[in-house]
């Protein structure tokens, strides 16, 4: 009896290493899939490659499923064997059309390679349909998103747009005659995916349908925050669509709004005083002009804080010109709003007055002539002394663009001498402007010939000097 157990022992052994050997292999792979399940809930990580992994059927369960979808030179067309186009929703029943709307989401998570045109056409034509049939569905929702469907909307959004790119940004070329905007744009070959993925976001956030409260839980800080690192493309296109919806999100979403403020200040510093090269300056302060326009008064400590140690500092880098005319009109719409405030902006134009780029030079100037003319005489008093003296180093410059822009633009000296009228200051700068009338022969170059009615001004502006 004895041996007869013994003998059995080698057999239950066997058949033991047999079930741990097939039954571990079929729970490592569920656990393979399970892994890229959780990570494809990370829409922080910017990888679309494990975002689709449980939306395919995979007919070889020995198969990988740790593919990349973006990699489809190691995997081939096994994955895309299965990728089909779904029905249209007017095909299903008005109750199924919501879970069509999760699986059409999934099928779009797959990411393509657009460097060669000739690569999965057919998949990627069926994937532009879905995104168009999705587009559509968000625009005639007649209901709350759910939270699920709210999950995988912001899970198919991160897929194809959170991604990394090496951007190459229009460095500092602001050379004197050279006109940035003939620069040829880079633009996104995957841009016929890509706009209508940003079609499909502006509509979600603008739709009525969307419950903020419910779904500032995924457009959340990560997100906002990786939309804000997608500014830095070369491509003008996608820059555009950012604008729009980080404007969309910034009005939707309140609990956001200081955050929102808070992240772009960090990006003006980061581009400020270390980078110096970013390509979404122009669009972040198109945003911030359209914010500020909104503020509420009096002005927050917090705004005023803003404007002296992110605003004003953006004169700093050399590729002024590629965002000059948004800074301005930021700067101008702070003066609007509290006119106490232009002392500090003119004394921040002041401090970063370019000594040897005179093409950056005229830019202040006309910058200068903005302010000055939201300005009041109270804080006009405050600043008159450097400002004139500046203005007379102009017109004493011998470069002739500096020179140029003051004969062509007489406004805001005269803008300076009413509002200096009776004044050392307005002394000082008629006495630079006669000084430089002497050491000119040409009739065409005398101040008194570009600024008509200048010369009574000056004569009314030294009556009170001489008493």
């Amino acid at each position: 009896m004895l041996k007869q157990i013994l003998s059995k022992l080698p057999r239950k052994s066997s058949k033991s290493a047999d079930n741990r050997e097939h039954g571990g292999h079929h729970n490592a792979y569920y656990s393979n899939v399970s892994g890229g399940g959780s990570r494809s809930s990370d829409f922080g990580t910017g990888k679309s490659g494990n975002l689709s992994v449980s939306s395919f059927a995979v007919s070889n369960p020995t198969a990988d499923v740790g593919w990349k979808s973006a990699d489809l030179k190691q995997n081939g067309n096994h994955m895309l064997s299965s990728y089909e186009a779904m029905p249209a929703f007017k095909d299903v029943p008005t109750s199924e059309r919501q879970k069509l709307f999760v699986k059409k989401l999934n099928l779009c998570c797959m990411i393509f390679d657009f460097t060669d045109p000739t690569k999965n056409l057919k998949e990627k034509e069926i994937k532009r349909q879905t995104l168009l049939e999705l587009v559509e569905y968000v625009t005639s929702a007649n209901g709350k998103f759910s939270d699920v469907v709210l999950q995988e909307i912001v899970k198919m959004v991160s897929a194809n747009l959170f991604r990394s790119f090496n951007p190459q940004p229009r460095e500092n070329k602001v050379i004197e005659g050279v006109d940035l905007e003939e620069e040829e744009p880079s633009m996104d070959p995957a841009w016929p995916h890509l706009q209508i993925v940003y079609e499909f976001l502006l509509r979600f956030i603008a739709s009525p349908e969307t419950d903020a409260k419910l779904a500032k839980r995924y457009v959340d800080q990560p997100f906002i925050l990786k939309l804000l690192d997608l500014f830095d493309s070369e491509d003008p296109r996608e820059r555009e669509y950012l604008k729009t919806i980080l404007h969309r999100i910034y009005g939707k979403f309140m609990v956001h709004r200081p955050f929102i403020r808070k992240a772009i200040n960090n990006n003006f510093f980061r581009f400020i005083f270390e980078t110096e090269k970013h390509n979404g300056i122009a669009e972040l302060l198109e945003i911030l002009g359209s914010i500020i326009n909104g503020f509420a008064l009096p002005l927050k400590e917090e705004h005023k804080v803003f404007l002296v140690r992110a605003l004003i500092p953006l004169h700093k880098p050399k590729c002024l010109a590629m965002y000059h005319q948004q800074l301005s009109y930021c700067i101008t719409q702070f003066v609007e709003k509290d006119c106490k405030l232009a002392d500090t902006a003119i004394r921040g134009l002041l401090k970063y007055w370019p000594i040897t780029n005179s093409s950056k030079e005229v830019m202040f100037l006309n910058e200068l002539e903005e302010v000055l003319e939201a300005t009041q005489p109270p804080e006009f008093q405050r600043c008159m002394m450097p400002l004139f003296r500046q203005i007379a180093r102009c017109m004493n410059s011998l470069h002739f663009q500096g020179q140029g822009c003051l004969n062509q633009t007489g406004r805001y000296p005269e803008r300076g001498i009413e509002l200096g009228i009776g004044s050392r200051a307005g002394f000082v700068f008629v006495e630079q402007r006669s000084h430089r009338e002497l050491n000119h022969s040409k009739p065409q170059s005398h101040t008194a010939d570009h600024f008509p009615g200048l010369g009574e001004k000056r004569e009314k502006s030294l009556e009170p000097s001489r008493t």
